[in-house]
Formats: C-alpha cells, sequence, structure tokens
C-alpha cells in the first residue's frame, strides 16, 4: 500500500466483512436474550447493520472499487467471545448483561473504525464517502447508548428485586403468625413479583 486511499479501501474491506458477520451473528443475540427491549434493541439493530453493508457497498461504488471483504479477525473474536456467554449457561438476568458486554465491544471497535475511515475520507476530499461512514457512525452510537440504557435498567432492576427479597426475608423471620406482618410480606411479595416480571427472573 502506497497511499491513504488505498489504506481507505482496504480498511473499508475489514469493515464489510465485520458487518456481514454481525448479520449472521445479531440473530443469535436476539434469541439468547430474555429481556423484551434488549431483544428489540438487537432486532432494531439487524436491520441496521444491513444497510451498513449497503452503504459500504456504494462507497466502494462511488471509489470505483468492486466490494470486497478483507476477512476480520476482530470481529470474528468478539462475536466468537458472545457466543461463548451464550454457551456457558449462565442465568438469564446475568446472560443479558453479559450479552450487552460482548455487544458494546462489537459497536467500540466499529465506532472506532468508521470515525478513522471518515476522517481519511474528509482528508481526501471525498465528501459522498465520508457522508456515508458518517450515517452509519452515528448509527453505531445510537445502538451502543441503547445498550447502555437497557444495561442500565437490568442492573437497577436486579439491585431492586435483592432489595426487596432482603427485605421480604427478613419481615417473614420477624413476624412470623403476626397478622399485620404478613399483609406486609404479602405486599412485599407482590413488588417483588412486579420487578421480576420486567427482568424475566422467575
Amino acid at each position: 500500500m502506497e497511499s491513504i486511499r488505498e489504506l481507505l479501501i482496504d480498511e473499508m474491506g475489514d469493515l464489510y466483512d465485520a458487518e456481514k458477520q454481525l448479520v449472521k451473528a445479531l440473530p443469535k443475540m436476539v434469541k439468547a436474550a430474555s429481556n423484551q427491549e434488549l431483544s428489540q434493541a438487537f432486532e432494531n439493530h439487524l436491520e441496521q447493520t444491513r444497510g451498513h453493508v449497503e452503504r459500504l457497498e456504494r462507497a466502494f461504488e462511488m471509489l470505483g472499487e468492486k466490494p470486497k471483504n478483507r476477512p476480520c479477525k476482530a470481529m470474528k473474536g468478539l462475536i466468537e467471545e458472545a457466543q461463548e456467554k451464550i454457551d456457558e449457561g449462565v442465568a438469564e438476568p446475568l446472560l443479558d448483561s453479559a450479552i450487552i458486554c460482548a455487544a458494546q465491544k462489537v459497536e467500540h471497535y466499529e465506532i472506532a473504525g468508521y470515525g478513522t475511515l471518515k476522517s481519511w475520507a474528509n482528508t481526501l476530499g471525498l465528501d459522498d464517502v465520508a457522508r456515508l461512514l458518517d450515517e452509519t457512525l452515528e448509527e453505531e452510537k445510537e445502538a451502543d447508548e441503547k445498550l447502555t440504557d437497557v444495561s442500565d435498567g437490568l442492573l437497577s432492576d436486579s439491585t431492586e428485586l435483592g432489595s426487596l427479597e432482603n427485605e421480604a426475608d427478613e419481615e417473614r423471620a420477624a413476624t412470623v403468625g403476626a397478622g399485620n406482618g404478613r399483609k406486609k410480606a404479602a405486599a412485599i411479595k407482590s413488588k417483588t413479583e412486579g420487578v421480576r416480571s420486567r427482568t424475566g427472573r422467575v
């Protein structure tokens, strides 16, 4: 390679392969997620990822090049890491958090890649190519932020559930046979079940 333009095309091939790997991997994450909001987030990003593949194909055309893959070993490793978590049989609420962690590693890899390629395209005066790369970059950032929001919700629900279960256990131990205590324990149980319904815990 003797120019930034050649390097740009080469790295676009890396992201092109990475995005196509993700198109195959995301349905598995959709299926593995127990939290409905997380599952929907992966569904939405799957559609975006198909669009990312198409944008890269258009960018190649703008550069007078045929779309070509350069095997992305980094993405392959990140996807394998996510699959390992799914295969380990981790309990569902924890598995959702583990999948989010793996997915955000993927997003950060892509954000770094698209950010650099956009900068190179701008430097070369390839404004149309830079715009396409920027559109995808912004969607990757939004996907990462959505995963953070879902993760925060999971952690909040998990903390609340643990607190309520501890409170219920203490109340039952302290008020065995007391009518008022039973009523309070029942109220705590109702709240606990409400949180469980949000987290998917049984």
